[in-house]
């Protein structure tokens, strides 16, 4: 593999690694949310705020640690078959695969400004008690998605070096 496509590699999967890892913090915070509005509808007022601010955070969760799910090979697979096979022929599967993650990820990138743009232009806000703005939680999955896109080139680098019996790192 040329030198280019290595240090995009190195470069896509160390910068979705950190990312990957700040965002497991998160169940952290979406933790101490859900305890301290626990506890305060127990014994006081609850607050608006409480379980919109643990769902905006399980978002980030989710998103900003796809890809680094995606790079660990983490996600669900169906093992019937897959199993079975030599890596080549695994790598190559997962090679002609990962072209259809990259067109659905690029439709939802598309539908993710253009939601974001309008959560920008027009100050959108939740329907909810406490009325958030929804623009930093839409930013958020834009660069989750983003992220996600680049580690599926990644992960079609390594799988296509794979294939010709290459490592790419």
């Amino acid at each position: 593999m040329p030198k280019a496509i290595r240090t995009y590699v190195r470069w896509v999967d160390a910068t979705n690694r950190y990312v990957g890892l700040l965002a497991m913090y998160l169940v952290f915070a979406m933790m101490g949310i859900l305890l301290y509005s626990s506890f305060m509808k127990s014994f006081f007022i609850p607050p608006l705020w409480g379980l919109e601010m643990a769902q905006f955070l399980l978002v980030g969760y989710y998103i900003l640690g796809g890809a680094w799910s995606l790079q660990s090979d983490d996600h669900v697979r169906m093992d019937l078959i897959y199993g079975r096979w030599s890596p080549r022929s695994r790598a190559i599967i997962d090679a002609i695969t990962v072209i259809f993650l990259f067109v659905y990820l690029v439709v939802l990138l598309y539908g993710g400004i253009s939601s974001t743009s309008y959560a920008l232009q027009y100050g959108e806000r939740s329907y909810s008690a406490w009325r958030p703005y929804m623009a930093p939680i839409k930013i958020i999955m834009c660069v989750g998605i983003v992220l996600m896109l680049l580690q599926t080139i990644a992960v079609f680098f390594k799988d296509v070096a794979a294939a010709r019996g290459e490592d790419v790192l």
